[in-house]
């Protein structure tokens, strides 16, 4: 299956990742080759890369926010659970669930915060949830390329996780609150976070070992799925160090 992907992050974060097949890009005449343009003309050039040159209107077409470069490319190549955990190495393993996320640009926020936290992979169901689009790929600034991402039932998955002794930790407003220096964001780590309106299935919410919830001093009631999600990520981060 071949796909568009769109904006200079997400092509040039395509090419040097190598993971998917890049048939052809398409540059906007008239743009300004410099930056990162310039670096994906180099790198399709090194990796003999077909480059056309064509009228703006017809990159309009495929998306508003092309940034004058899409690329034709293969589709995204999904990993498994095992991938994620064979990833880690001797690392503790540290992976991010999303339990029916939907929203493609809160899918990229999590995917570019999980990146640049040392996140080994993560993992979302198999239905009835946000996929690694296009769309995805730009919100997440390209760092999807570089993400190993399981699509799995996400019952079975955490019974992987669990068998491979990885403490899994539900985000939810019910939960109870986390402290800065949590134990239990330390170590191997599953952080599982729900939905943009639903938040964790309570059939997800059985099967983690224990459920937090950030502190909230201010007057709503809470953050979105992306923002909460990334400020659990980095408190993991932060305690795993």
């Amino acid at each position: 299956m071949k796909e568009f992907i769109y904006s200079r992050n997400a092509v040039y974060e395509a090419i040097v990742a190598k993971r998917r097949q890049i048939f052809s890009i398409e540059i906007a005449e008239g743009a300004q080759e410099k930056g990162k343009l310039a670096e994906i003309v180099k790198l399709a050039g090194q990796r003999k890369i077909k480059v056309n040159r064509v009228p703006r209107g017809r990159l309009d077409k495929i998306h508003q926010n092309h940034q004058g470069v899409i690329a034709e490319v293969s589709g995204y190549p999904y990993a498994d659970v095992t991938d994620i955990l064979e990833h880690a190495k001797d690392e503790s393993p540290f992976v991010l669930l999303l339990d029916s996320l939907q929203d493609p640009q809160n899918f990229g926020t999590l995917i570019r915060t999980a990146e640049a936290v040392g996140v080994h992979g993560i993992i979302i169901p198999l239905a009835r949830s946000v996929e690694v689009t296009p769309a995805a790929v730009n919100a997440s600034s390209g760092a999807s390329e570089h993400m190993l991402i399981a699509k799995s039932n996400l019952s079975q998955a955490m019974e992987t996780l669990r068998d491979a002794d990885i403490w899994l930790v539900g985000l939810d407003q019910a939960g109870a609150e986390v402290e800065a220096n949590s134990r239990h964001l330390k170590g191997a780590l599953g952080l599982v976070v729900g939905s943009e309106g639903e938040g964790i299935h309570e059939l997800t919410r059985k099967k983690c070992d224990i459920v937090l919830k950030l502190p909230m001093k201010g007057q709503i009631e809470s953050l979105n799925a992306a923002v909460a999600g990334s400020v659990a990520l980095y408190l993991a981060y932060l305690n795993r160090k």
